[in-house]
């Protein structure tokens, strides 16, 4: 076993463990913002779901990647394949122990996103609990059976909740006593950049215009019948999907002419990309996958000054259409009259008025603000945790 990081921090800081379903070197989501934040001060071990690995000699390890945050390690278990749940869980708490021994981890604060990795865990000391339900796991395809219950059983244990949205805060709100809505936030200097000019990236460069543009990951949130028909009724209009095929087939997308499916890009090129399109879009389909998304990707499009049209996803119509920020429309005819409507106004006083708006909500939230936020919640609970702790272990006074 190879750590990166020193054994250990001389201020005394406590760690952070975060157990997550989510690749950090995948998309640039949530988990990457906060804990990057947190390792300013902890040092912080993401833990990603294991890899079964068919190499024999490849099972039962942990793997381990440095970061550019220099108190941030990632960490990767492999596991052999077909192996039972309860093995799985068996083998990643030995792991786990012995990551534990070799940082000289000391009461960590337990951070997770999947309750699939809570079951490992709980034989560990801690300092604190946290679950940060960014979406309805248990509603995306090939969810495991499981999920569900491990969930309740982690949302009893945390010490707080949050949610990544209010429409999955509402939704689970009776469950915790300490449970708060927190839509993703954004990173507005970063996409401000797709304000002024920038090199266009080669592969964009020679599709035409106009360009709506996507990024994100193209699975079964996607609404194929609407990018689709869309694309068919404007064959002059250039659809830019930049993202990795997750969970679907790529054979089932659309392939016309005038869709150009990227690939990924990383989190550093968005902007770039970004500039030079014309209409941003979020063409989601409205299904159980979708019930509660709260789409980070709303105010980044916002905060690149770009037009927005989305379908109804019930968290951007409420924080966003309410305010006339994005352009609402499900049919593949009223997505393309929406889009219409993006274009022309764009140099009108309506367009100025519409950015100057989005600006305004921008200037309101930021990363760094989310997670100055969510720490404090945390110490409030985890001061709370320690008050109970002390007070179970006075002993009784007698009159």
């Amino acid at each position: 076993m190879s750590l990166h990081h020193p054994s250990k921090r001389s201020d005394g800081r406590p760690d952070v463990v975060c157990l997550s379903h989510l690749r950090w070197n995948f998309v640039y989501q949530r988990p990457n913002h906060l804990m990057s934040r947190y390792a300013r001060e902890h040092r912080v071990f993401y833990v990603e779901e294991p890899i079964f690995d068919e190499a024999p000699e490849s099972a039962g390890r942990l793997e381990f990647f440095e970061t550019r945050e220099p108190w941030l390690e990632i960490v990767v278990p492999h596991l052999r394949p077909g192996m039972p749940l309860q093995e799985v869980d068996a083998s990643l708490r030995q792991l786990l122990d012995q990551l534990v021994e070799a940082a000289r981890i000391r009461d960590p604060l337990l951070w997770l996103y999947t309750p699939m990795l809570f079951e490992p865990t709980k034989h560990l000391r801690r300092s604190g609990l946290v679950y940060d339900c960014m979406d309805e796991l248990s509603l995306f395809r090939h969810a495991p059976p499981e999920l569900v219950t491990r969930e309740r059983d982690l949302i009893s244990s945390a010490d707080v909740v949050f949610t990544g949205g209010h429409g999955l805060w509402e939704a689970k709100r009776h469950l915790h006593p300490r449970i708060h809505p927190f839509p993703s936030s954004v990173d507005v200097d970063h996409f401000g950049q797709a304000r002024i000019a920038m090199n266009e990236p080669e592969d964009q460069r020679v599709i035409a215009r106009p360009r709506l543009g996507f990024f994100g990951v193209l699975d079964e949130r996607l609404d194929i019948e609407l990018l689709q028909g869309a694309a068919e009724r404007k064959p002059d209009w250039q659809f830019v999907m930049v993202g990795p095929v997750v969970k679907i087939d790529p054979a089932t997308l659309p392939r016309r002419p005038n869709i150009h499916y990227l690939g990924p890009r990383n989190y550093e090129q968005l902007p770039s990309y970004l500039a030079g399109w014309d209409v941003t879009i979020m063409p989601f389909a409205r299904n159980e996958s979708t019930r509660f998304i709260s789409p980070t990707k709303t105010l980044e499009y916002l905060a690149a000054g770009k037009p927005v049209v989305s379908t109804s996803i019930r968290d951007v119509v409420r924080h966003f259409a309410a305010e006339q920020l994005v352009r609402i429309a499900d049919s593949a005819a009223d997505f393309v009259s929406e889009v219409e409507g993006a274009l022309s106004e764009r140099d009108t006083p309506r367009g100025t008025k519409r950015r100057a708006d989005a600006d305004a909500m921008l200037a309101r939230t930021s990363w760094d603000r989310t997670w100055s936020r969510m720490r404090s919640l945390v110490q409030s609970a985890l001061s709370r945790r320690h008050a109970d702790t002390t007070e179970e272990a006075a002993p009784c006074s007698t009159i």
